[in-house]
């Protein structure tokens, strides 16, 4: 009886991470991708804050003057900024992304409103293909106009591209980021 019930254990152990596998590997793929390339000299961390729900991404070492890119699941929802090398881990400007959101839109934007004062970490967010539109500015040591300075702010970018691009540290690329913008009320009832 204790071998029946044994080999019952282990056919049933054995199903199930048959299953799991099977599941794992049917799972689609995400599409979404950010690029994170840093325009200077200093390393940096990146450090990723999901939406309650969604999963948690690993923080990101970026070296200096270096690029990676880091995938996100179907429907993430969250916020990431950079700390410099040597510096506390304070979180600064703000990279903000919705992937997969109404209408199958990827909605992003740049957000000042945590830390202003910071001039070293997430500079601008743009899609990867079309580079329009683009949110943040080059340098935030005067008010960027492009980016969420105030809660109200109405500064939310919508692409169907899934993949973009966050240039952070200093020695930006300029872009009028004009194009796309979401205005509040955009969903009829």
């Amino acid at each position: 009886m204790q071998l029946l019930n044994t080999l019952f254990i282990a056919a049933s152990a054995l199903a199930t991470l048959t299953a799991a596998t099977k599941a794992a590997s049917s799972t689609p793929k995400s599409p979404n991708k950010v690029h994170f390339i840093n325009q200077d000299s200093t390393p940096r961390t990146i450090h990723f804050t999901p939406q309650i729900g969604t999963p948690s991404i690993a923080s990101l070492s970026l070296n200096a003057s270096g690029s990676a890119t880091v995938p996100f699941p179907i429907g993430w929802i969250g916020n990431w900024y950079s700390v410099s090398k040597g510096r506390k881990n304070i979180p600064g400007m703000l990279g903000e992304v919705r992937f997969d959101g109404y209408a199958g839109a990827t909605y992003f934007d740049v957000s000042a409103i945590v830390n202003p004062d910071d001039n070293e970490g997430v500079k601008m967010l743009m899609p990867m293909k079309g580079q329009k539109p683009m949110s943040g500015c080059p340098d935030f040591t005067t008010r960027c106009g492009n980016a969420y300075n105030k809660w109200d702010d109405v500064q939310t970018m919508a692409t169907l591209e899934k993949e973009l691009i966050c240039f952070v540290g200093n020695g930006g690329k300029e872009s009028d980021g004009k194009r796309g913008r979401v205005g509040r009320r955009f969903v009829e009832a």
